[in-house]
């Protein structure tokens, strides 16, 4: 005989599954948006209710896990990250915080260890002066070791002079012979950098796996490409997932194929299997180094209009062949001149194949972050998933910031959320990590409070966008990922809250949308100054992270 409110076929112990029942919290739960408790069923969710009909379920048998207040909500999905980067960012020298090249040769000047010295995170844009240090300046500081200090983009790095005649840069694209490199010259470093041992790369792997998960990620998509790290990379997070207690890897792959046959050949040769030929398949570079392609001069920059890696031809190649065999093809896009390659491509692939075609493949772009209404309205047509990132208009986006030194009064268009999501344009929200930290509700913030305030959101719609649009965006096939009912998975996290309560984006949203009998869920409060604290995470049942206080 079934306990009461426990759906049939559910058996509340075995042998072989663990059942776990959290109470006297709070459960982001369509089933029931007043739920107090969840029960866990080995992988599976089992069933969610009220704290009543917890007492009568809970037996002896059962793992009972008290919330004390706590909100227990879907994990996150970042849908666009970087492990190996990632990595290497927390474990080399963090140069987010200087403010001078004086500060950051003194940042390399103090580094540890032996070897390369490789830190991330300078932003010229938020210094007083923003000259760079020569590279003769660069390897006095490193007193000879290679250095490799990437842009907080990642689209341009400082080199020392070794590390140049290392990486054989003498005479390619984007060395001058100073310190900072960029397009090829970029490229030809970092990998010059990255040529270090398997046992190297696995920890550097599973440092920014643990740090997702002691935030609240459950998945992450890799977005590996021959111009970042190379197959061995690929593959070395794909197979985290075949080892279980990290977040779920969801690997993409960004080469560029011209026609069905190669694309297939490129499959074929990975040695794993991915969710797509996508990703940092790079159409233009980055607004911060100014490599993103734009249809009008850099403000700061007159005659510069970044930079175009692929043709219009380039890509409807690569878009014809990945929906004729049904696979997902992306690239990486940012100015509004590289998206007219992406729309024009689209077009000249749906004349060849169909615009069925092109539609069922479930394409997806990478940051779009210059995109008018009429960009906006063919994406749409198309179908296209936009993977965006809020940290980027949290970091560049107020009055002074790098989009008004970059795009002047262009930069009131960026990020154009609220526009993506009127027009029926699915998005998904990552954090393109390295670049901006691996902090979900930061990114949720950032969503409300938006520089432009016509483009702000819900807190709602951005989590949904962090969580089960994550899922959509990776074409999953389980429609219950990202949620919490019974039968979903088990994929979710707990966190310490301050408060709870329903946010929209301005007083503009209808007043019902706030009152408890609209029974929407309730979300941690965004403007209290402080991100909840991640005490849990779950991933199909496997406990990923716990902090210390949550079993006390």
């Amino acid at each position: 005989m079934n306990q009461p409110g426990v759906p049939a076929g559910h058996h509340s112990t075995t042998e072989d599954r663990k059942v776990t029942m959290y109470r006297n919290g709070s459960i982001y739960t369509a089933a029931d948006p007043f739920a107090t408790a969840m029960v866990v069923d080995g992988d599976t969710v089992a069933w969610v209710g009220s704290e009543q009909a917890a007492t009568s379920i809970a037996d002896s048998n059962m793992e009972i896990i008290d919330l004390r207040g706590a909100l227990l909500a879907p994990g996150f999905v970042d849908s666009h990250a970087h492990l190996t980067e990632t990595g290497l960012a927390l474990s080399g020298v963090d140069l987010s915080t200087v403010r001078s090249a004086k500060e950051l040769l003194d940042a390399v000047a103090t580094a540890g260890g032996n070897g390369t010295i490789v830190g991330h995170g300078w932003d010229e844009t938020a210094w007083n002066d923003s000259s760079l240090p020569t590279i003769e300046e660069l390897d006095r500081a490193g007193a000879g070791r290679q250095v490799y200090l990437s842009r907080i983009d990642v689209h341009s790095a400082l080199v020392s002079s070794s590390l140049a005649a290392a990486a054989g840069l003498k005479g390619v694209d984007g060395f001058s012979g100073g310190a900072r490199v960029v397009r090829a010259a970029h490229t030809a470093a970092r990998l010059t950098v990255r040529q270090f041992p398997e046992a190297v790369r696995r920890g550097l792997q599973e440092r920014a796996l643990k740090e997702a998960a002691s935030h609240g990620y459950v998945a992450l998509a890799e977005m590996s490409a021959p111009h970042i790290c190379g197959p061995d990379d690929l593959r070395l997070a794909a197979s985290w997932n075949s080892l279980g207690g990290s977040p779920e890897v969801l690997p993409y792959w960004g080469e560029l194929a011209s026609s069905v046959e190669h694309a297939g050949n490129i499959l074929g040769g990975l040695g794993t299997k991915v969710l797509g030929l996508a990703g940092d398949l790079n159409v233009d570079g980055s607004l911060g180094s100014r490599t993103a392609a734009l249809l009008d001069d850099y403000s700061d920059a007159p005659g510069n209009r970044g930079s175009l890696y692929l043709s219009v031809d380039d890509a409807a190649r690569h878009l014809a062949a990945t929906s004729q065999l049904g696979v997902q093809a992306g690239f990486h896009v940012i100015g509004d001149a590289g998206l007219a390659v992406v729309l024009e491509a689209l077009d000249v692939a749906a004349a060849e194949v169909g615009e069925q075609r092109i539609r069922a493949a479930g394409h997806r772009l990478e940051h779009v972050e210059l995109a008018d209404q009429s960009a906006i309205d063919k994406l749409a047509k198309y179908s296209i998933t936009v993977s965006v990132q809020p940290g980027f208009d949290a970091a560049w986006g107020a009055p002074g910031g790098l989009y008004e030194q970059r795009l002047g009064d262009r930069s009131k268009a960026m990020n154009p959320f609220a526009s993506f999501y009127a027009s029926g344009v699915p998005i998904a929200f990552g954090s393109d990590s390295p670049v901006t930290p691996l902090r979900p509700w930061t990114s949720v913030r950032a969503c409300l409070e938006h520089s432009n305030p016509e483009q702000r959101i819900s807190a709602r719609a951005a989590f949904l966008g962090h969580t089960r649009a994550g899922w959509r965006a990776a074409k999953s096939r389980n429609p219950l990922m990202g949620q919490l009912v019974p039968g979903a998975p088990a994929s979710f996290a707990v966190w310490e809250v301050e408060e709870l309560m329903v946010q929209v984006a301005d007083s503009r949203v209808q007043s019902w949308s706030t009152d408890p009998r609209a029974r929407t869920p309730l979300l941690p409060a965004l403007d209290t100054g402080n991100d909840p604290r991640c005490l849990q995470t779950v991933r199909e049942g496997q406990e990923l992270f716990a902090h210390e206080s949550l079993r006390v």
